[in-house]
């Protein structure tokens, strides 16, 4: 049972105001209070033989425990939440920097550090915003041409982890994100970040992780970006051979009353008689001697009566839009979600920043309110010997912003046996490019002629009349569309376009290709924009982005280059990397790997033309004609079939 209750005050709002504790933590022992002397510990520890980490974007530091229990020791850290560098500092030595590193001067100062410590590992999280069409096109020429620029807007905070890398030069770079920031139609700041990294002489391997195959207890998915100098490969860890629920992970802890608070504050504590399972009592390990029959932060908001109410009709099947009409509060048709009972014989759903504001997306699996701190900890795979600096919102703002400690120790331990192992990389992804775009320009004849085409109406016209025919019979026909460059040219002659079709059988598609250049009759220069394109009637995502990729427009710099799957190209990235695009979201996944074979280089938008190219005539579903391919030697499925 808790060791007892504190009496909230104030106006009551529906549900009763209580606030605190507020947690204050002391520094480290080991917290160096200046740059000499941060140096010197650096020093010191390097000559124990201890690999050195740095954690920028740091947080309350659960990228950092992963990495210190996979055998690194985090020596630097660097965020602006205040209450997140009190907790990094209490957890880790050396120096905890309250700084903002969209600061060209704070980004040169850490990059100075790091490189004077002489940091093997160096680890973060940048937060990413989205990019204007202007923003994309200015940074990918930046790139291109190797120039650079003061950092001085948040959204270009990957910048400043990249200029740190160009400065320092760690052994291992470490990278951490939200799946959004890699998924976008370019996929732009992942390839920019893997074309810079791999300019420096890294290996890169970038992966969407299900953070439940490492151990965490929640459906969590996260980009994890690995680059090791000279050119090492990056062996994945393997999956963990267990599942963990939400029960084998809270199952534990005392019941508690929503609005809960221990007496002694920030001191106090619920008594607790003991974990049950492996992963409770990894949870454990570390808690104070004398602290064994105590659990502290097991606090959590209260409730209001008729949520209670609510709640109490719930179980982890329930959505909002089932409770009765006099219990929601809140419109149905967009927040059908809204409140969600965790399964306790399941993962969570994804604890994130957003349980600080509202619990109602994480109710405990038994008990009518919403998660405590620790709960949401042990979700996230903290400790139950970490704390969290601030009153309960920091706290759960703190832990769903953090990287489960978990899911960083395998990352961690993987880098280090990668080192160790000191195996070559396989070629990059502008080796792969540049293969790619040699041999596409070396080809006489091309299964797809029209990727060649002068204006964009020619690759729309072809794609429309010719879509899934044999290229044996598309090839000698495209001289007779090619002459037609505008929606006016195809008007003229709409009878002979008709003809054409009748010889195909294909007369439905002759007509949708007349109405649509007669909606383009009065407007065509709809046509160069890339996103007036995207809207056309009659023109997919797969057409759209083969037609802004095939016929750029204006400048080459200025218009989109989306990595798209059209026309095979994930079958040949899948048969490329050795994995199926299957396994996993082909919109992931498959298109991560095809970003990896056409890079992000002034050649980037032909080779990704040679990769559609190659599907459509050697890499073919069936039978590929794989002694041909100028991919055939670094090539998975090649490899494999040579060792059969």
């Amino acid at each position: 049972m808790p060791n007892g209750l504190a009496a909230p005050a104030g106006r009551h709002y529906g549900v009763k105001l209580v606030r605190g504790p507020f947690v204050k933590l002391a520094a480290h022992p080991e917290s160096c209070s200046g740059e000499a002397e941060f140096l010197s510990y650096a020093a010191r520890l390097r000559a124990e033989g201890m690999p050195l980490a740095a954690d920028l974007f740091s947080g309350a530091g659960g990228l950092g425990l992963g990495l210190q229990a996979a055998g690194y020791r985090v020596i630097l850290g660097a965020d602006k939440d205040v209450e997140a560098v009190e907790t990094h500092r209490h957890l880790f030595g050396g120096l905890t920097l309250d700084l903002d590193l969209s600061d060209e001067g704070n980004v040169a100062h850490v990059a100075r550090l790091i490189a004077s410590a002489h940091v093997d590992l160096l680890a973060g999280g940048p937060p990413c915003q989205p990019f204007s069409k202007a923003g994309r096109s200015k940074i990918r020429h930046r790139v291109r041409h190797g120039l650079r620029d003061p950092v001085d807007e948040r959204r270009d905070l990957w910048r400043s982890f990249l200029e740190v890398v160009r400065v320092a030069m760690p052994r291992a770079v470490v990278m951490e994100n939200v799946p959004d920031m890699a998924l976008d139609r370019e996929m732009f700041i992942l390839r920019a970040m893997v074309h810079a990294l791999e300019s420096l002489g890294y290996s890169v391997e970038e992966r969407l992780v299900e953070t439940w195959r490492y151990g965490v207890p929640q459906f969590r998915q996260r980009l994890i970006l690995v680059g090791l100098r000279d050119r090492t490969a990056f062996t994945w860890p393997q999956d963990s051979p267990d599942k963990t629920t939400v029960w084998n992970a809270i199952g534990d802890l005392p019941e508690v009353e929503g609005g809960w608070r221990p007496r002694g504050g920030a001191d106090g504590w619920a008594d607790y008689s003991g974990p049950v399972t492996d992963f409770q009592r990894g949870m454990r390990a570390g808690v104070a001697s004398g602290d064994e029959a105590k659990v502290f932060d097991h606090i959590t908001r209260p409730v209001r009566d008729d949520d209670e109410r609510a709640f109490q009709l719930m179980n982890a099947s329930t959505r909002y839009s089932d409770l009765p009409e006099e219990m929601k509060r809140y419109r149905d048709d967009i927040f059908d979600d809204k409140y969600k009972r965790l399964d306790e014989d399941d993962l969570s759903r994804t604890i994130t920043a957003h349980i600080a504001k509202d619990g109602y997306w994480y109710i405990h699996p038994r008990q009518n309110r919403t998660l405590t701190v620790r709960e949401a900890a042990r979700l996230q795979t903290f400790p139950d010997h970490i704390r969290f600096a601030g009153p309960p919102s920091a706290a759960f703002r703190q832990i769903g912003n953090a990287v489960p400690p978990m899911l960083a120790e395998c990352i961690g331990r993987a880098v280090r046996a990668s080192i160790a192992d000191q195996r070559p990389a396989t070629p990059s992804s502008q080796d792969v490019a540049r293969r790619l775009v040699t041999w596409y320009d070396s080809l006489e004849h091309r299964a797809l002629p029209w990727l060649r085409a002068k204006t964009r109406w020619q690759v729309i016209c072809a794609e429309l009349l010719f879509d899934r025919l044999p290229a044996a019979q598309a090839r000698p026909l495209w001289p007779l569309l090619e002459r037609w460059e505008s929606p006016a040219d195809t008007l003229a002659s709409a009878s002979e376009l008709r003809e054409i079709a009748s010889w195909l059988a294909r007369g439905p598609q002759a007509e949708r290709i007349l109405e649509l250049a007669l909606n383009l009759a009065d407007d065509p220069e709809r046509l160069q924009d890339d996103t007036a394109v995207r809207h056309l009637p009659y023109v997919n995502e797969a057409l759209a982005d083969l037609t802004v990729l095939t016929v750029p427009s204006g400048q080459e710099d200025e218009s989109e280059e989306p990595v798209s799957g059209a026309r095979g190209a994930l079958r040949v990235a899948a048969r490329f990397t050795g994995d199926s695009v299957d396994r996993r979201n082909r919109l992931t996944e498959g298109r991560l790997a095809t970003a990896r074979m056409i890079g992000d280089g002034s050649h980037s938008r032909r080779a990704h033309l040679g990769l559609i190219e190659l599907a459509a005539s050697l890499c073919r579903p069936t039978e590929p004609v794989c002694v041909d391919c100028p991919l055939t030697n670094i090539c998975a499925s090649s490899r494999d079939r040579r060792q059969r």
